[in-house]
């Protein structure tokens, strides 16, 4: 008999991808509007939780409950229209557990999928008619499952389901309060069971909103009621990316194994015998370079910023990910991953100093404090950039993806408030401690580099070093960008680490076996180019996305495209910075190994 609070959440589409909040169409609406407290995560999310009219009372189960009645005009029934073409989908939320439609699939094992949210109507003809009509669910039989505990006979919800139906409610008589509804009552044993007498949308018609409660005991315990949502279906296809990428990860790692043994050992051995000067001058390939190896490259300075964003990145992926594998960011948390990443990359600034100030030092660099400025507001700058055209554009249709003022406020507040100071200090802390000594002296006067292949023309090199950090995580990709723009939920975070493992790898091997041929060449502009190789896989990423957009997504509406694809522009912009950091760390760390060895 205890009450429970159903509360409604936004309206969500995967045509248009624009949340909307539940009172922007005229559903029954309680007696005074609540706003449950959200997160940072969630508001950025655009989910808007308030409370609802529906009463339940726990096992007690009601039939044909009217909620109220509605006349529409043209404006609200302009307004439902809208909302059905584009197939939104209602979301509530009962014990902060989301609202599903159970549907049964029609093939061999005929097992049940769940839907997030129902549909708030959907389009048909009446039989005989060419005309598209469009029906409103109008009638929900809500099932509210839970388990019994049997030592206290209390009971815990661990369901709730929806099955809606549309139905043209009539009634005797003038319409007051204690009106019985003719189509649907309990003591007439007449229930709702079918939508074959639908509710048209037409100005003028009249709505009456009603529900149905029922209570199911069920064997599913509390800790494991989530397990219904998180239903994988494809264990096999997350297996086969991983051995598939696995397969590219030792491939790479023999390369890089036999070039250290080859040709190192054998070189810096004979190199180290060669007592005249003319048999040294002869010797060609990486050790004819080692008096520019470390000179250091143009626009340094913009090598330092890019660094050390790529260095805060891969602090603030890292941590979310051992956070998330240990089930601290659970889909049943909402926003929780979203504010745990935005908090990490506040915090990780003082790495971005600390890493960029160090390089920045080792390239002679004086200005530290400018430096500092341009790594705490270069890759948040553009970002926010974006971020915020985009917000314009759904402020622009009223969602309420859009971020509130306030929270933008806020957002501004933790960039330079906390980001900012914390890579100074990390630049202060970086530019304090001796600079790193180069294994070899540095030649005053620049070599010349000698004509290059066609293969290793920079911009060909570049790009082929993309595709293999690619390939390792394109199928992970697949179930992620679902995730994000189909409203599914995503939790593998086992995989999705040992996929990110991986990919460090790939992009740190990829590198070295790129600018190991690079240096043999005689071409020792490696600073740059180290960064690009592997950072060049966000230029696929993005090229993926594009290609999904158009197979996958039936967005048609310009602004839900231009959301798309500003959104994964910023992902990729993220993507670039991280692989190229992971490459150009691999690089500098190959380069200062093999140069050390030689006297």
């Amino acid at each position: 008999g205890d009450l429970l609070k159903v509360k409604v959440n936004k309206l969500t589409s995967i045509k248009t991808q624009l949340p909307y909040s539940y009172y922007s169409l005229p559903f029954c609406p309680p007696k005074k509007i609540v706003d449950s407290a959200e997160n940072l995560g969630e508001v950025l999310r655009g989910d808007r939780i308030e409370n609802s009219p529906y009463v339940f009372k726990m096992r007690e189960p009601h039939m044909c409950t009217v909620l109220c009645r509605i006349t529409l005009d043209a404006k609200t029934a302009k307004q439902f229209k809208e909302k059905i073409d584009d197939e939104y989908r209602v979301n509530m939320i009962l014990d902060n557990l989301p609202l599903v439609v159970p549907i049964r699939r029609l093939d061999q094992d005929s097992s049940t999928v769940y839907q997030l949210g129902y549909h708030v109507g959907l389009k048909g003809q009446y039989s005989g008619s060419k005309e598209e009509k469009y029906f409103i669910h109008n009638h929900l039989a809500f099932t509210v499952k839970y388990h019994r505990d049997p030592q206290t006979d209390s009971a815990r919800i661990v369901g709730f389901e929806v099955k809606p139906y549309s139905i043209k409610h009539e009634y005797e008589g003038k319409w007051n309060e204690k009106s019985r509804l003719t189509t649907c009552d309990p003591h007439n044993k007449r229930t709702v069971v079918n939508s074959n007498t639908p509710q048209e949308v037409e100005a003028k018609k009249e709505i009456i909103f009603t529900y149905d409660v029922e209570y199911q005991e069920s064997d599913v315990k509390w800790a494991s009621r989530w397990d219904a949502y998180l239903l994988m279906n494809d264990d096999q296809i997350h297996w086969f990316s991983i051995v598939n990428s696995l397969m590219i990860v030792l491939f790479l790692s023999g390369m890089v194994a036999m070039i250290m043994l080859r040709t190192l050992y054998r070189d810096i051995s004979r190199y180290n015998e060669l007592e005249t000067q003319e048999e040294a001058q002869e010797e060609t390939g990486w050790k004819l370079v080692h008096g520019d190896v470390f000179r250091p490259p143009s626009n340094s300075d913009l090598l330092c910023v890019y660094v050390g964003t790529g260095v805060q990145f891969l602090g603030m992926v890292l941590v979310t990910m051992i956070f998330a594998v240990f089930g601290f960011l659970s889909p049943s948390n909402r926003g929780g991953l979203m504010t745990a990443m935005l908090l990490l990359w506040v915090f990780m600034g003082i790495f971005a100093g600390y890493a960029s100030a160090r390089l920045y030092k080792m390239f002679k660099g004086a200005e530290w404090k400018k430096l500092a400025f341009w790594t705490a507001c270069m890759f948040p700058g553009i970002v926010f950039a974006i971020f915020f055209v985009l917000n314009a554009i759904i402020w622009g249709q009223k969602s309420s993806g859009a971020v509130p003022f306030g929270t933008m406020f806020a957002l501004v507040l933790m960039w330079f408030g906390i980001s900012v100071p914390l890579v100074f200090v990390g630049g202060y802390v970086g530019f304090k401690k001796p600079a790193i000594e180069d294994p070899v002296r540095t030649n005053k006067i620049p070599r010349q580099i000698p004509e290059q292949a066609w293969y290793m023309n920079p911009t060909f090199s570049i790009l082929i070093g993309g595709i293999l950090p690619f390939g390792a995580v394109f199928i992970e990709l697949f179930f992620i960008l679902t995730s994000i723009w189909l409203n599914q939920f995503y939790y593998i975070f086992g995989f999705l680490f040992l996929v990110f493992i991986i990919l460090l790898i790939t992009c740190a091997e990829i590198t070295i076996v790129l600018c190991y041929f690079q240096l043999c060449s005689e071409d020792y502009l490696w600073w740059w180019r180290s960064y690009l190789t592997s950072g060049s896989s966000a230029l696929y990423l993005f090229l993926y996305a594009t290609f999904y957009f158009f197979t996958k997504l039936e967005i048609t509406k310009l602004v839900s495209g231009l959301l798309y694809f500003g959104y994964m522009l910023i992902a990729s912009y993220a993507f670039f910075v991280l692989t190229g950091t992971i490459g150009f760390y691999a690089c500098f760390w190959f380069t200062r190994l093999i140069y050390s060895s030689v006297k």
